[in-house]
């Protein structure tokens, strides 16, 4: 795996995170170059201040950082602490940090952006541009040229303005755009809707994951959630818009419980939708963090899992495998992780291996998910 990003006479040792000593995955792409070269050759004299959204591991960063203030916009807690950690080992010069829910800065000069999946998050952040910049300033994006569909581009021309692309480079493509749109498009930060077969509904930033509507896993999880006497702490890891807790807290109403997610978006959900179905008097903790990092040992009764099988754009196991891994570490002595999974990931192995096969059953099953418990 390449780890030595070199353009312009210059070089990078850039790192995913969490580092792996058996990674096959770079920590940039050809999009993070294309745009690296872009800007060079615009010949953009320093100490500009560029507003950088959505920035992977920190490659674009920590190669602007070097002669011009840079704040990097991002709702990716391993998105950010990556980008900290490439900027340490690097030595480079200290950026600003902010998430996507926060007020774009008024003094920007360029705009750089990694156009992000969902185009909840997308159609906000260009509709967050256009009311903050001049219509002079330059936002420049990148995304693989076959995710970049006509559709894509009429957003940016509707909530932002004028914009034209690129010719398409190692199968990336550039877009250029000026905030410059006939009006500004307020967007409502928050999807409410109600929960299929609950007696709540649920607040959805732009970034949550199935953010819209209910997801397939999380609707076959929900009525094989368990009530359990003398449960007192309950943690939902990758906890999304915070569904499972809900419900787990009407189940389980003398537990405490703390929402663990990598999107602050999530986080930001998750903690207005506990407090709003379960009350202000629960002790509720919602987090961004990397699975559990920094989890007290054996502090938890119950840990629930619903992992991601990817990470940015990769397809990758090793988040779901972290994830086991930290819950069994947190788990107390006779604690259990419910898991639910596509039935083709074999999520059952994994866990066989990690708690034991006599400590791993099946819950419930149909023809797409299986939900595991695994006993410590």
């Amino acid at each position: 795996m390449k780890t030595d990003l070199t353009l312009h006479d210059r070089t990078l040792i850039l790192h995913r995170f969490p580092k792996r000593n058996s990674e096959t995955l770079q920590a940039w792409d050809a999009g993070d170059e294309y745009i690296i070269n872009y800007v060079e050759e615009l010949g953009f004299t320093e100490h500009k201040h560029i507003l950088i959204l959505n920035d992977n591991f920190g490659a674009l960063s920590c190669w602007f950082s070097a002669q011009h203030k840079v704040t990097m916009m991002s709702d990716s807690f391993i998105a950010q602490t990556g980008t900290r950690a490439n900027l340490a080992s690097n030595q480079c010069n200290d950026i600003s940090f902010m998430t996507t829910m926060d007020e774009i800065p008024s003094d920007i000069d360029l705009v750089i952006m990694q156009i992000p999946k969902s185009n909840r998050h997308l159609t906000w952040q260009l509709s967050r541009l256009r009311a903050a910049l001049d219509s002079n300033i330059l936002i420049v994006s990148v995304n693989k040229a076959k995710d970049i569909h006509t559709s894509t581009l009429k957003l940016f021309e509707k909530y932002l303005g004028q914009t034209k692309t690129s010719l398409a480079w190692r199968k990336h493509r550039l877009v250029f755009s000026n905030a410059n749109s006939a009006q500004i498009i307020p967007i409502d930060p928050i999807t409410r809707w109600d929960v299929d077969g609950e007696n709540f509904a649920l607040n959805n930033y732009p970034n949550v994951y199935s953010g819209e509507s209910l997801d397939l896993g999380a609707r076959f999880m929900l009525p094989n959630l368990p009530r359990k006497e003398g449960i007192k702490h309950i943690i939902d890891l990758g906890c999304g818009n915070g569904v499972l807790s809900c419900r787990m807290g009407q189940l389980n109403p003398t537990a405490k419980f703390t929402c663990v997610d990598e999107s602050f978006m999530a986080v930001e959900s998750a903690r207005q939708n506990l407090i709003e179905v379960l009350g202000t008097d629960r002790e509720i903790n919602c987090v961004a963090n990397n699975c559990l990092d920094g989890f007290m040992a054996s502090s938890a009764d119950l840990i629930m899992c619903n992992p991601p099988f990817h990470q940015q754009q990769a397809i990758t196991d090793h988040i779901a495998w972290q994830m086991f891994c930290d819950a069994k570490h947190v788990l107390s002595s006779g604690g259990q992780l419910l898991v639910i999974g596509n039935r083709h990931l074999g999520y059952d192995a994994k866990l066989a291996r990690l708690f034991g096969n006599a400590k791993v059953k099946t819950v419930a099953s149909n023809n797409k998910f299986v939900i595991l418990q695994a006993t410590k």
